[in-house]
């Protein structure tokens, strides 16, 4: 398959994703704070290389994968390489920028669960959802187990391995699953022409 029909099917499974995690915080009234983004400076986050494939792609059709590439290389933290803090002093404040690109675990993560050793769907949030929105948290804990739909991590990541078995199923650290996805990018078009109705991209 080629890259632009797997950037494209990886778009509509986030599309999708989207509207249902905007159904629920409709029904649910939780949310992020603005301005936080204490969850991107985890530096144990993992993700799949093709849920970056479209953040690749992009690059590549800006002339700038190469160079992403080369600063992932010699990167010497784990904190996600699209995250920017808002000043040096205060790191968990800040933002993602290139939020339309933003992963799968980015997108699922505050408003998506997973299913407990006893069956039971928990919500994977932030503590601070937790502490700061405790009542809407505790009775939307009680609602996703009678029924309120709620994105499923491994239904989610089940359905982006359909899309590209070998890149959905490699679970690498995060800024890892970039430069891997860039490196896809670049080498399916080492010997082929941009993408029709992108030759005059850089």
């Amino acid at each position: 398959m080629s890259i632009e029909k797997r950037v494209f099917l990886v778009e509509q499974l986030f599309e999708n994703l989207d509207l249902e995690i905007s159904k629920f915080q409709s029904k649910t009234n939780l949310y992020c704070k603005i301005g936080c983004g204490k969850c991107c400076t985890n530096p144990e986050i993992n993700a799949s290389p093709l849920e970056f494939l479209p953040y690749a792609f992009h690059l590549y059709l800006n002339g700038q994968a190469e160079k992403v590439r080369t600063e992932l290389i010699h990167k010497t933290t784990s904190i996600c390489y699209v995250y920017s803090p808002l000043s040096i002093i205060d790191k968990h404040s800040g933002s993602c920028n290139n939020y339309k690109y933003r992963g799968l675990i980015c997108r699922l993560f505050g408003y998506g669960a997973n299913t407990d050793k006893y069956g039971k769907l928990r919500m994977s949030t932030c503590s601070i959802i937790k502490q700061n929105q405790a009542a809407n948290y505790e009775k939307t804990s009680i609602d996703i187990n009678n029924g309120l739909d709620i994105p499923i991590f491994t239904d989610y990541y089940m359905k982006l391995s359909q899309i590209d078995f070998k890149l959905g199923n490699i679970i690498i650290p995060i800024n890892k699953a970039i430069e891997y996805a860039i490196e896809e990018v670049l080498q399916y078009y080492a010997y082929r022409p941009m993408p029709s109705g992108f030759e005059n991209c850089a």
